[in-house]
């Protein structure tokens, strides 16, 4: 599975590193992906996601079940 945030949909990023002589090499910045499970409690049951600290912040504020809706309507994730 690629390193993507389930939730927000954010992926790594491509940047440089400069040295001291401004010298340019490429970088990528990673995420800081968790896998974690959250109880649902529309379904009864934990769901095991691939998730950011953003993406943990999203669901405590919006709710397990209604982050993950807005995921699937935005096609980050796709739960049977």
């Amino acid at each position: 599975m690629a390193k993507v945030c389930q939730i927000t949909g954010r992926k790594r990023m491509v940047g440089n590193n400069v040295s001291h002589s401004k010298r340019r090499t490429k970088r990528i910045f990673a995420l800081n992906l968790k896998t974690k499970k959250f109880w649902s409690e529309a379904e009864q049951r934990f769901i095991t996601l691939k998730v950011t600290c953003k993406g943990m912040k999203t669901i405590e504020k919006l709710g397990v079940d209604a982050a993950v809706k807005e995921a699937q309507s935005k096609g980050y994730i796709n739960l049977v």
